[in-house]
């Protein structure tokens, strides 16, 4: 769910289009002043351009620079009160404790990558903070309420197609009472790789607590799985991508599924990747802000 350090780092950014709001409104009154009083204004312009002044200015650092700088460390402290007053999610550190998963989290990089052995296979997990700012609710909310209605369409679900109005109705009266709790889904990226076998690559989401299948490939070559370089994206590309995961035979997609909760895609990993991608981009907004700060006090 949205944490409430997001929501206040709102705050100071509807204050400065505030005072951007003010200052255009200056900007428009100096403007006033020349087209009324342009000869007068010329003359102070010539009468400045030879001031020594000016070269002196150019030397010394820039008056904003210690105004930004001072913001800057504002935020710092905010951030550290904040993360003082969030304990680390149990869930973060009873998957790294307890869980088969091994981390891989570089600072200053989006991704973060779980790798496990199991048997021969080789199992990897990726997901990445840029969908925290990525999401858009209303699409995910659109697209949610499309599947349903197919899947009554199509037969797939017990209601008759008289019910189609019923689901949407109470799917907007679930969406208006919980909207503020909505957990962000949060994109995974599987590779179960084994020895001279290529990989299969499943894209799922970690939402509400569950793993929810959508994309399942096979490929002869791993590297198409892991798409580092641009020949295996576009071989990737070139290759069958097979049917949606949710078109498939309802006893086969139960099959997979078990098949990778056995493997550990399980629902502790849909709980630890949210609560681990909101303290990630706390961490890196942190860094972010003391190597901008270090730059402008230089």
């Amino acid at each position: 769910m949205m944490s409430l350090r997001t929501i206040a780092r709102a705050a100071p950014r509807t204050l400065a289009r505030a005072s951007a709001t003010s200052t255009f409104s200056r900007c428009q009154r100096t403007a006033a002043l020349l087209s009324a009083r342009p000869s007068a204004l010329l003359r102070t312009q010539q009468v400045s351009a030879f001031s020594t002044s000016l070269f002196r200015a150019q030397d010394a650092p820039g008056e904003v620079d210690e105004e930004l700088s001072a913001k800057l460390a504002s935020e710092i402290q905010f951030e550290k009160d904040v993360k003082e007053n969030e304990p680390l999610p149990a869930s973060i550190k009873d998957f790294l404790e307890n869980g088969p998963f091994t981390l891989e989290d570089v600072p200053g990089k989006e991704d973060v990558v779980l790798t496990r052995t199991y048997g021969s296979e080789k199992i990897t997990v990726t997901f990445s903070i840029s969908d925290l700012h990525n999401y858009e609710p209303d699409m995910m909310e659109d697209q949610a309420m499309e599947d349903e209605l197919d899947d009554i369409e199509n037969g797939r679900d017990s209601q008759s197609r008289g019910g189609a109005a019923d689901l949407a109705q109470e799917a907007n009266e679930d969406m208006e009472a919980g909207s503020d709790d909505a957990a962000i889904p949060c994109r995974l990226n599987v590779v179960i790789e084994k020895p001279n076998q290529g990989a299969l690559n499943i894209e799922a989401l970690a939402q509400d607590g569950a793993i929810v299948l959508e994309n399942l490939y096979y490929y002869k070559d791993p590297k198409m799985a892991h798409s580092t370089d641009a020949a295996a994206v576009h071989a990737a590309q070139d290759a069958y991508p097979g049917p949606p995961f949710g078109s498939l035979d309802e006893d086969l997609q139960i099959m997979m599924e078990r098949y990778l909760e056995e493997r550990g895609i399980n629902q502790s990993l849909a709980v630890f990747v949210p609560d681990y991608m909101d303290v990630k981009e706390q961490k890196e907004y942190m860094g972010w802000l003391k190597n901008v700060k270090g730059f402008i006090d230089a």
